[in-house]
């Protein structure tokens, strides 16, 4: 009896982002599992994803394969492929809608068998989970990022709390495993669980870091930070512009470090972009940056200053990691997910504390820059490559079949 269960891995997350060459966090993680699947074990692997009907239908393997590898040379720079991935994405979605049925998992010699959810992209649609499930006799085990909609509601889309809430009861409902990034998330869940459902069995598995060739710093003669991250209210980037304004008033352009903000633009961040387009104190001096490919951020952070990360609250924090792992100094809120991730390799600072973060700002801005990277300190932080992040993931999948907790409970 094979202890490894068959795995429906749903990319729905990556197909709804198709050519988009900036990847967000949730992006690199559903498409790293898919990648390690491919490369060591594509013989118990179905890709699946969310039909427009609100069916979860089989992808053409083949095709599924060719649309991940389009995306990730799109990710690595190569632009103008990004027409080929949407039109891989839409023609493999027409061929699943009315194409062949599921290969049922015993046909590979596979007694049992796990749908993979690793974003939040469908979880509120609980009925259509419900439906795979009970046809495919799988378990659900999720990932959950994180709990911030409920928890924090203003930081959130006003109609993003009730979904959130809809896909955590969907969580407790069905899944029969949950993989989450950090301790602060298994608490959140717990907290949220404590009235519901008592048992859930949750692995903490952090997110790992992206290995590659060496990457060559960009070339600037003036020095800057990096802040890496979506431009919303969450991620705390008005008090970095007002510190910079200050800056700049007190010492003048030319003798103040530059500011790069490195993601898209997200939502309620009105305030934040009227700061960056109008503001004249930070008009060449602080600079917008959402079209970069991953080896470009990379480039971008090793010729940095420092990484910059006053967000209030994360369900992780991969920008920090990164950072880390290319032994670039770090200044970030002193949150206790942060320090999970970095230990004692990060300079912490409270997320309101303005005058502390400018203390550290500009005690980086000392000396050379080899006197303030983290260097032997990088021991104390959480940094493995994907893969093994992803087979952490699977080993938890295999210890809930090993206790027998997916062959008993699954529908």
């Amino acid at each position: 009896m094979p202890r490894c269960p068959y795995i429906y891995l749903d990319i729905s997350r990556l197909i709804a982002r198709a050519g988009s060459v900036v990847p967000t966090g949730i992006d690199r993680i559903e498409f790293e599992y898919a990648d390690y699947l491919l490369h060591h074990d594509a013989q118990r692997v179905t890709f699946v994803a969310i039909s427009p009907l609100g069916v979860i239908v089989p992808l053409p393997f083949d095709r599924a394969e060719s649309f991940i590898r389009l995306t990730e040379k799109v990710w690595q720079g190569k632009h103008h492929l990004c027409r080929d991935v949407r039109g891989a994405a839409r023609r493999m979605m027409q061929k699943a809608m009315f194409g062949r049925s599921f290969r049922p998992a015993e046909a590979a010699g596979h007694d049992r068998a796990v749908y993979l959810l690793l974003s939040h992209h469908h979880l509120n649609r609980a009925g259509s989970i419900e439906r795979f499930l009970r046809r495919q006799a799988a378990c659900l085990v999720p990932m959950v990022h994180d709990l911030i909609p409920i928890e924090y509601p203003e930081y959130a889309r006003p109609r993003e709390p009730a979904r959130h809430e809809a896909r955590m009861n969907t969580v407790l409902a069905l899944a029969r495993g949950v993989i989450v990034p950090s301790q602060a998330v298994a608490g959140s869940l717990a907290r949220y669980a404590r009235h519901r459902r008592n048992g859930l069995p949750v692995r903490v598995v952090p997110h790992g870091v992206v290995e590659g060739a060496a990457f060559v710093p960009v070339g600037n003669p003036h020095p800057y930070f990096v802040c890496l991250g979506t431009i919303e209210p969450r991620k705390n980037h008005l008090l970095l512009l007002n510190l910079w304004r200050a800056m700049v008033e007190c010492h003048g352009a030319n003798n103040v470090p530059h500011l790069v903000l490195v993601g898209r633009r997200g939502w309620e961040n009105e305030n934040i972009l009227d700061m960056i387009e109008r503001c004249p104190a930070l008009q060449g001096v602080v600079r917008e940056c959402n079209g970069q490919s991953d080896p470009e951020v990379a480039a971008l952070l090793l010729g940095a200053r420092g990484l910059l990360f006053p967000s209030f609250v994360e369900g992780y924090g991969l920008p920090l990691s990164e950072a880390l792992k290319l032994d670039v100094p770090a200044i970030c809120s002193d949150i206790p997910v942060f320090h999970e991730i970095a230990g004692q390799a990060a300079t912490y600072v409270d997320p309101l504390d303005g005058m502390g973060w400018r203390r550290a700002i500009e005690d980086l801005m000392t000396g050379s820059i080899e006197d303030h990277r983290p260097g032997r300190k990088l021991a104390t932080a959480k940094l493995f490559s994907w893969p093994r992040q992803v087979r952490e993931g699977l080993s938890f999948i295999e210890d809930l079949c090993g206790s027998g907790e997916l062959h008993e409970k699954c529908p």
